[in-house]
């Protein structure tokens, strides 16, 4: 720990990234909130897992939309403007899930998920610019890594936070998250001076046609980690809708059960510092890939034994290698990016689309599974088909991935 407080102090960049993942940080806590609240709140009201996961995948509709206008309509967004948007949309959605806590009609459902896909999108669009633009190639791993912690950090603390808040209240929930987002709000704009530029979006160059054959464009050159961001985007899911509503159950059982979720992101808190001290430059793809393989296995597992010690043994053993295959996942993401020049932005909502086909697709189907099969047997299928994709990608993934620069070259905006 005194070696990267030593490294903060002496580098601006480092710097720069622990000062905006301190704000993160905030942020995520209020969104980990919303996120254990949710499946919860539409459980309560709607009492089916398959709606509750198609709900659920509403949020990712809007924000698959976005991905698809965002790249020109935010072209010229600094990651300032962009941050606090996102915040703006945060708390909205906050004040949105009070309102459809008091009056469960589905409309107020939709309408809370329509504004938390929106914040979703702002925060990550802002934080791949803040990656790209300010931290060195050869350290974008260890950026994402260390990034990685603090929100994991964040989506530990959440749902310890959630379980209490929810039992006082759905109005002290969302008072909390409000409170973390002044917080977060008032830490960003004392210490952001980030790429400052004005706002100026652009309705006429709203072309989402066009966006999608770019995306087309790049899904032919870097298919094999698209189809990587899918399962681990099925992974998270299936913990957030299903592994919320597990972690419940499990914890009347027994108060241990109360950690199977926080156990999901427990690894994360020191995995992104592993990542950053390899500082991994080459064979990232094969590294992460071998590592998902792994949390496949340890998801199977859970299959052996339905003692709650085995299933804390399991999640922690397969999210410790989840840990390590994302920031590294990340960091040829964002190679990537930089490779494309000022067409960067189209790979940021291409990136950003495949997390939100991720959440179309997987929560109706978690659901659908956990209705038929049991929770702890959704998260056995979940290991199967990551281990299969794993196995696959290793076998068939070139040594590097080739942009088409030509065809690149001649984009317009």
């Amino acid at each position: 720990m005194k070696r990267y407080l030593n490294l903060i102090r002496e580098d601006p960049v480092w710097s720069r990234v622990i000062g905006f993942s301190l704000v993160v940080l905030l942020i995520r806590i209020a969104d980990a909130v919303v996120s254990f609240w949710v499946p919860n709140l539409l459980l309560d009201t709607l009492h089916d897992p398959v709606k509750m996961g198609l709900v659920i995948s509403f949020q990712s509709v809007v924000g698959l939309g976005a991905d698809l206008i965002f790249p020109n309509l935010l072209k010229n967004a600094s990651v300032k403007k962009l941050m606090i948007l996102g915040m703006i949309m945060s708390a909205l959605t906050s004040v949105s899930l009070l309102v459809s806590s008091l009056t469960p009609i589905m409309i107020f459902f939709l309408i809370s998920m329509t504004i938390w896909g929106l914040y979703y999108e702002l925060e990550i669009f802002a934080t791949y610019q803040f990656i790209g633009s300010t931290v060195p190639i050869e350290s974008r791993s260890g950026a994402w890594g260390i990034l990685g912690v603090f929100k994991n950090l964040a989506y530990f603390l959440g749902p310890l936070f959630a379980t209490w808040l929810l039992i006082r209240g759905n109005i002290e929930t969302a008072l909390f998250t409000l409170i973390l987002l002044i917080l977060a709000f008032m830490l960003f704009t004392f210490r952001s001076k980030m790429h400052d530029r004005p706002l100026e979006p652009n309705l006429n160059k709203i072309k989402p046609w066009q966006e999608i054959k770019y995306w087309l464009t790049l899904l032919v050159h870097v298919w094999p980690i698209v189809i990587m961001t899918l399962v681990m985007g099925f992974i998270d899911s299936t913990f957030w809708t299903t592994g919320a509503v597990f972690t419940e159950k499990l914890a009347r059982v027994n108060p241990l059960g109360a950690l199977f979720l926080g156990f999901y992101q427990l690894p994360s808190l020191f995995t992104g510092f592993v990542v950053a001290k390899i500082a991994i430059s080459k064979g990232k793809k094969k590294f992460s890939q071998k590592y998902l393989f792994l949390t496949g296995f340890f998801l199977i597992l859970m299959i052996l034994s339905g003692d709650i010690l085995w299933q804390l043994a399991m999640v922690l053993a397969s999210s410790i290698a989840l840990g390590i295959s994302y920031p590294i996942l990340d960091g040829v993401f964002t190679d990537i990016m930089e490779r494309l020049g000022k067409e960067k932005k189209h790979m940021i909502g291409f990136t950003s689309s495949i997390v939100n086909v991720s959440y179309i697709i997987w929560p109706p189907i978690a659901g659908l599974l956990t209705k038929n099969s049991g929770e702890r047997m959704t998260f056995v299928y979940m290991g199967a088909l990551t281990a299969i994709v794993s196995i696959f990608l290793l076998i068939v993934t070139p040594k590097k991935l080739k942009l088409p620069q030509t065809e690149i070259g001649k984009w317009k905006d």
